[in-house]
């Protein structure tokens, strides 16, 4: 089989079958095509040799690319030859061996409660308004990736109950509770909605001003505008708020396990960075407030 009809079999499998994100799959479609740049497009799969993926991945080192950006390569091709063997393409995945780039643990950036009651502060004045502050407002009070919210349609929601139904990461279900706070500022909205809707045919619970279901990329700017306005940092993101979501509640005292559900973690570790957060937390206000901290 050639590379390339191997790596098209396997961005199908990641499609239709794990049902990935079309951003995985573009990721995943952006480094195999990398790779098949650098081999003979022409090669067959059998005759790759794990030293021609490391030649590729020294090559990527010495073109200047990050440690960060090296291991999610290694982890795309690994993922790649893993499919090849399973499928009986290969007899073994000559890309397991392969080591990876040992990576500095990066804490997630979160805001202060009270950064947060800033943002959240929107003055309701016109249709877009009210729409942001319930996207801020579910974005903040559920950890909601960006890409589920803007993905969410209205009869996603149950207004009397106050839960939501989330198809997140590998089209795994969760449901998620809403606090009164935010469902009372999404039922606001719906009262607004059909301004937004233009007479338009649109199940998608939050609209641009054309009608059509918002962006990522037209939350982003929408984020950016009310942090410009409020003086707070302007590098803080949509997924920003998703960690100070989950900080915030381990700090009041929630249970690890509930927190992950919540976040639709399918492996605890990935929570567990949380509990990093909030250790620094402490030992910073420790050294700020004990006052036997300083001589």
């Amino acid at each position: 089989m050639g590379i390339q009809d191997a790596i098209d079999d396997f961005l199908n499998y990641c499609t239709f079958e794990k049902g990935l994100s079309n951003a995985t799959i573009d990721a995943y479609r952006n480094d195999l095509k990398m790779l098949c740049l650098y081999l003979d497009k022409n090669i067959s799969i059998q005759n790759i040799t794990t030293k021609d993926l490391e030649s590729h991945l020294k090559k990527e080192i010495e073109n200047g690319k990050a440690d960060t950006t090296i291991a999610h390569k290694l982890t795309t091709i690994q993922n790649f030859f893993s499919y090849l063997e399973k499928s009986g393409v290969i007899t073994e995945n000559i890309a397991s061996s392969i080591s990876r780039p040992k990576l500095k643990k990066r804490l997630p950036k979160t805001l202060s409660v009270e950064d947060v009651d800033l943002l959240l502060d929107i003055s309701l004045d016109t249709p877009f308004d009210y729409r942001n502050k319930a996207m801020l407002e579910l974005l903040y009070g559920t950890g909601l990736r960006i890409s589920e919210l803007v993905e969410l349609k209205v009869f996603d929601l149950d207004y009397t109950s106050c839960i939501i139904r989330i198809v997140g990461k590998g089209r795994k279900e969760r449901i998620i509770p809403i606090g009164e706070y935010s469902m009372y500022y999404v039922k606001l909205y719906l009262e607004k909605r059909g301004i937004l809707l233009k007479n338009k045919n649109n199940d998608y619970l939050f609209l641009n001003n054309r009608g059509e279901k918002i962006s990522r990329q037209g939350f982003f700017k929408i984020l950016k505008k009310i942090l410009l306005e409020k003086g707070l940092n302007s590098c803080v993101s949509p997924h920003t708020l998703r960690h100070s979501f989950a900080t915030h509640l381990l700090s009041r005292g929630a249970d690890l396990r509930s927190i992950q559900e919540l976040l639709g973690h399918s492996d605890i570790s990935t929570t567990k960075i949380y509990t990093h957060v909030s250790d620094e937390k402490v030992r910073g206000d420790y050294h700020t407030y004990h006052p036997r901290d300083h001589k």
